[in-house]
Parts: structure tokens; sequence; C-alpha cells
């Protein structure tokens, strides 16, 4: 009878994987979605009957449970590196010119050009052949261990045939691919976030980002994400060149864009650059370029790279998308130093994958410069396609009865003075206790790179400090004297309560350079914080004791 369960199970986790890779990989279903579930709840029936029978690579593991509140680090076997970017043609030629430089005179040089997806890159590791790791590019020397999410990903093979290979040591490989989010399903999470009356997600790539970092797989498994790979990595691996990597990666199972050609000059790869950018809005996801490779391995190796980028590889960046829209307003806008932020509130209009409600006008000299005006037609485009700004005015359509924009002689929020710093653009806010600095210091304070204080979003925040509980970082510590009298706010749970006040306790155990970032110390950025204390340190361990007396 065991015999006859193992079979069975492993015939319905192969039946299962098949189906899975038709559907998600190949995007070519030969099953209905009824008739695969049949099979989904057989099998998790039998594994729940005979749960020392459960395969590590059964279909049903790829939701897990609950992860801890914060992410384990995994420090890269090969660094991921970012990539140089171009804009335009002389760029590229360029870009060429440089290759040619540092190889060999009169070796033939290839490319091969794909799509660059926006979304995020990922490093998927596999020991005999089994997915252990799926980790976060994070600095490019040590990410965030994601591999409970990443399982989650349909497209991505939980385990690989070891036919593939000539040899056991290559079982253990790495793939590196980019995790995106399709526009059809980012439109139905936002659909029905508009129904309840939530803030909708601003763009594929961040929520893609979001997602793929919840703290409860079964969450992220409802916001269905895909994958694209693109490097195949091991150490033992007999592959000459990137077209043969990509090629490899699909006979193994893995998800590649279809996308890519080989080039044997830059013209081409021009030529092809310009064909992409034709296709892009016709495409179910978003892409904001390119990406030119050289094609060797060898090449690759001569060619090296420098500081963060590889001299090999570039970027080339298609040009922002934009759109004409009605500027309805100017509104003025409280950071968390002060700075007063022009904003213009705008017809909505739907722009690179999202609608536009809103754009930045920087500061008050670039509204001075542009001449832009209330009741303008105006160009907005997206800055590398995410942050929405106003490009230009339509003058020929501007209406007879408009005024220049007048900069702020009060602050928008607390009614106090403002002053403009030397040699600065932006306008402050002169008193530090203005309700609108003191949201944004403690939404920084409570942010995921400084405190991670899950729980204490801005809408908490805004209801806190509105109701006069939270005045400075300290306060958030005292909220915990305030139990009872939080616990009775309407809409606040008993439970919603008692998670915060827990991940307050837990920000407690955060090193002291997170610390240093939380609390806001202007030109201080997380990077910086974390130099300074390690130089702190150094000073502190190398100092002379001091003499006896």
């Amino acid at each position: 009878m065991p015999n006859h369960l193992r079979k069975r199970l492993q015939q319905l986790s192969d039946e299962l994987k098949y189906h899975d890779h038709r559907d998600y990989v190949l995007s070519d279903p030969e099953i209905t979605d009824l008739e695969y579930d049949m099979l989904y709840k057989e099998l998790e029936r039998l594994e729940r009957e005979n749960p020392e029978l459960v395969l590590p690579d059964s279909p049903t593991r790829r939701v897990g449970s609950d992860l801890e509140n914060d992410f384990k680090s995994v420090v890269h076997n090969y660094p991921m590196l970012s990539l140089a970017n171009t804009y335009n043609e002389e760029e590229l030629f360029d870009f060429d010119r440089r290759v040619k430089e540092g190889l060999p005179q009169g070796e033939k040089i290839e490319y091969v050009v794909e799509y660059k997806i926006d979304g995020l890159s990922v490093s998927l590791r596999y020991q005999n052949c089994m997915l252990v790791t799926g980790a976060t590019r994070g600095d490019g020397v040590t990410g965030e261990d994601v591999t409970a999410n990443v399982k989650t990903i349909r497209s991505i093979p939980l385990s690989v045939d070891p036919a593939h290979f000539s040899d056991d040591i290559e079982e253990n490989f790495e793939v590196r691919g980019e995790v995106y989010m399709e526009k059809a399903v980012f439109k139905r999470l936002n659909n029905e976030r508009q129904r309840k009356g939530e803030k909708l997600f601003a763009n594929p790539r961040n929520l893609a980002s979001g997602t793929l970092k919840l703290l409860n797989p079964a969450d992220t498994a409802k916001r269905p994400l895909q994958i694209f790979t693109y490097y195949y990595l091991s150490s033992t691996s007999s592959l000459k060149t990137q077209y043969e990597n990509l090629r490899f990666l699909t006979k193994l199972g893995f998800r590649v864009n279809p996308n890519y050609t080989l080039c044997n000059s830059i013209q081409e790869v021009l030529d092809f650059c310009k064909e992409l950018e034709e296709k892009r809005d016709n495409l179910s996801y978003e892409v904001d370029g390119v990406v030119i490779k050289v094609n060797s391995f060898r090449h690759q190796e001569l060619l090296g790279s420098i500081a963060k980028s590889p001299r090999w590889a570039c970027a080339f960046k298609f040009k922002a998308k934009q759109a004409k829209t009605r500027l309805n307003d100017i509104t003025w806008q409280v950071g968390r130093t002060g700075a007063i932020t022009p904003v213009a509130e705008l017809e909505p209009v739907f722009l690179a994958g999202s609608t536009i409600s809103s754009a930045t006008l920087h500061n008050f000299d670039e509204i001075t410069k542009k001449d832009i005006r209330r009741g303008d037609t105006v160009i907005i485009e997206k800055g590398g396609d995410v942050i929405p700004k106003v490009v230009s005015v339509v003058i020929e359509e501007r209406v007879d009865d408009t005024k220049p924009e007048t900069a702020p002689l009060t602050c928008p929020v607390c009614g106090s003075g403002v002053f403009r710093p030397e040699n600065e653009a932006a306008y402050y806010c002169e008193n530090g206790e203005c309700a609108a600095q003191v949201k944004g210091r403690i939404e920084h304070f409570a942010s995921r790179g400084a405190m991670d204080i899950e729980g204490l979003g801005t809408s908490i925040i805004d209801q806190f400090v509105d109701a006069g509980y939270l005045k400075t970082y300290a306060d958030i510590y005292r909220l915990k004297n305030l139990e009872r009298e939080l616990k009775s706010i309407e809409r606040f749970g008993e439970k919603s309560i008692d998670n915060l006040l827990n991940s307050i306790e837990l920000s407690k155990t955060k090193p002291f350079h997170k610390v240093l970032f939380a609390i806001g110390i202007r030109y201080v950025g997380a990077g910086a914080a974390k130099n300074w204390l390690n130089i702190l340190c150094l000073l502190t361990t190398c100092r002379k004791p001091a003499l006896k007396r």
C-alpha cells in the first residue's frame, strides 16, 4: 500500500508541475482550472492522510507559514551588479567603443539584447536540483531571504530534472531573474482596493516589491507574481555565451522572455532597441528599456567590472511616456524636515500603467521657470517611468484670466512663518512642532528601513498625532501606557493594538545605526548612518588607554 501511495503522490506531483509549466511559463494550459483543482485537492488529501510521504518539492508546499518579523540576510555567491544607463544613440555607440577598446583588436563582438523588465531582481539558489533559497538583490552583495514568498510564484520550478546535467556538481547552481506583476493583476488589485475605499497602489513595480516582502506567504500568493529569468550561474557550467545561457534556462523549465536576439553590430542593437520600444505598449507587463550584453563569457571576463557595474553590459532606457491633462490646482505639502513642496493636482489621466492625479512640481523656482499656473493644460511624464512630474505647459491652450503662482508666505498646515535658507530652492516652515512635520518624522522613524514598526502606518500616525498621543519619538514607546484607551478607539481591534505594541517592543532590539538613521538627521541616510557608526567604533577601539596617575 505505501508503494502504491508513493507512486500516486509522485504522479500527481509530476502532473501538477507539468500543468504549472504549461500555464505559467508557456501560457498554454492543457486542462481547465476545475480539472487542475481536482488533481491538487487529491494530492492535498493524500498528503494530509500520509504526512510522512510528502515530497520536498510538492506543489502544495508553495505556500508556507508566516515568516518572522524580519528577513534574514543572504550573502550572494556572485555579486548582483547594477547596470550603467544609456539614453540615446550617441551613448550607446560610446558603450560599443569602450567594449572594443577593452578587447583584443580584430575579435568579433556579438551582443544579446533583452527587454529590461520593470520589477525587482532576485537570486534563486538550487542544491541537488532543489530550490533552497530565494533572495532579493539588496545592495548587490547581501540581500534578504524571501524563499517562502518566492515559492508562491508558480512559474519558478521548485526542482529541476537532474537529467539536464552531465555531473552531480552542476546540480548546484543559481538562477537570476526579474520578479514583476502583470498589468492586468495590478489593475484588478487596485479596483478591489478602490471599492473598499483603500489607498491605491502606485505602480506594478512597487506593488511587486512590497508583495515579495510580505510577512505572510499566503498574502503573497493572493497577489500573483511572475518572473522572467536571464542568468544561469554555475562554477562547472560549460556554457560559453549569454545566448546559450538563455536557451539553457528554457530547457531547464525556467521562464525566459521571448523578446531577445543576437546582434552582430551596435547598429543591429540600435535597430532592435527601436523595434522593442514600438512594442512596449502592447506588452502585458511594464518595461523601461532594454539590456545589452556582450555575448561571449570570455569577453565578459576580459572586460570585467567597475565599481558596481559591469563593463560588458548596459541598459538603454526608453523615452519616458508622456500625457496631456489639466492642472486643476497647486497645493503645498510640508515634509518631516519642514520643507514646503508644491504639488500639481491634476485631472486624472492614465500613464505608463497607472492613473495619475498628482505630480511633483519640485520647488517654487521650477514653477516660475516653467510659468506653471492653475488651470493650465500641462504635459506630464514619469521620470524613470516611476515618479510623475510636470514637464511643460501647453501655452496655446492657456485661458486669459490665469495668474502666476506666488511663493508661500505661511505654512499651509500650521500657519507659522516660512523662511528660505541661502543657496536653497525650498521654503521651510519655522515651527518644529507643526503637525505635518511631526507626522513625517514619526512615519520615517517607524519605516521599514529605520525602526521597522509594523502597524504604525500613515493613517494610524495621522490619527494618533491628531489625538495628541504622539508628539515625539519617545511617545511611541509610551503608547503601552494607553493600551486600554487605544483599544476603545472605533475600528481598532484588540489584536491590532496588541500587534502594534509588540512591534514597538521588538524595535528596541534594532542595531544603533538603524536608530541613527531613524531620528532623521539631515543628510544622514541609511548608508551614512552605518558608516558613521563603524567609524565611531573604530575610533573607540583605537583610542589609547589613559595614563595611570
